[in-house]
């Protein structure tokens, strides 16, 4: 709907038209305005394919016929990400330094005009195209994951050890199957994403701190199949220290939502222990062996009482993050 006849329709005195048409003029406004997209970019010191990016993000919501605004977050670039960003985007915002990945979505988010958002790096190794079939299915689901494929995402082996550890663990955290929890390429909404920003990391972890507090409040994650392309300059990724942190978060995520998850991770060596030294203790008929058995189980039994504890004293999801779901009014 053309901007201009909205702005002439609602200009008129709306005591001189019918209810009916009154309604009619809300519901069309309403649609208009969800239709929109806000595309929201980090960049620290991506001078080479920023410019690039957007204008693929332009051609391709352009031939989908999707309105939108870019916004770039330029992170305390020291290059010419600024510079560049200024001829392209539609909203440019500074960081004075770089103040990291999470950060800058976070700002870039709150910044945006409409409420329908999509996230995607500077660097050229998402594949724009597949946006608006991201955002096809964002009526259904509360967020939509490129979940990326190709040799460039691989990588080595240790990160793809790295990747699999990380992946059962957010699975057992969430009880759900995750075949993606760090893509940078999403969409979501900004009214329910925003609740969570108290508890999404302002670091490289944005994403799979976003994907954990959807995934254990109940909320729904779709995951469209999406070809990783090869990184257009230097990546800013430090993998061991960032494994760490990645690590932390997801033991936090599981504190704060689903706590006895984390006390049965606890309680398992001690189990374990249990049900090897009591066995043998008896056959063998060694007291030492007997009475470590016993220890730990002990030992894990005062863990899962810790655990139920917790879990007795957390405040409900909805105390917690009072996030609007897909069809609550």
């Amino acid at each position: 709907m053309d901007d201009r006849l909205v702005r002439k329709v609602v200009c008129c005195p709306l005591t001189l038209l019918p209810i009916n048409a009154v309604f009619f003029i809300e519901i069309m406004l309403a649609t208009h305005t969800e239709e929109r997209v806000s595309v929201v970019i980090p960049a620290y010191n991506e001078e080479n394919a920023l410019a690039s990016v957007i204008a693929s993000i332009r051609a391709c919501l352009k031939q989908s016929s999707i309105e939108h605004e870019i916004v770039v977050v330029v992170d305390g670039a020291t290059d010419r990400t600024e510079h560049e960003a200024r001829g392209a985007a539609d909203k440019i915002l500074v960081h004075p330094q770089n103040c990291g990945y999470g950060r800058s979505l976070k700002t870039g988010i709150a910044a945006a005009s409409h409420d329908r958002i999509v996230i995607t790096d500077a660097d050229g190794t998402y594949p724009i195209d597949r946006i608006p079939d991201l955002l096809k299915l964002l009526g259904s689901f509360d967020m939509v994951v490129g979940a990326r494929s190709g040799k460039f995402y691989r990588g080595g082996i240790v990160k793809r050890m790295g990747r699999i550890v990380f992946r059962y663990l957010s699975e057992y955290a969430t009880g759900q199957r995750i075949p993606d929890i760090n893509s940078g390429l999403r969409v979501f909404r900004k009214n329910q994403i925003m609740p969570f920003f108290p508890l999404i990391n302002s670091g490289f972890s944005f994403t799979t701190t976003s994907t954990l507090s959807y995934l254990l409040n109940d909320l729904l994650i779709a995951y469209v199949p999406i070809e990783y392309h090869k990184r257009n300059g230097k990546s800013k990724v430090h993998h061991f220290r960032d494994s760490l942190r990645a690590l932390q978060i997801i033991m936090e995520a599981i504190l704060r939502c689903n706590p006895i998850k984390a006390f049965l991770l606890l309680a398992f060596p001690f189990i374990g222990l249990a049900l090897l030294s009591l066995p043998v203790g008896l056959v063998f008929h060694s007291n030492i062996v007997g009475l470590a058995g016993w220890i730990a189980l002990c030992t894990a039994g005062v863990i899962l009482g810790l655990g139920f504890l917790a879990v007795a004293l957390q405040p409900t999801k909805s105390e917690r993050f009072p996030v609007k779901r897909l069809g609550s009014e």
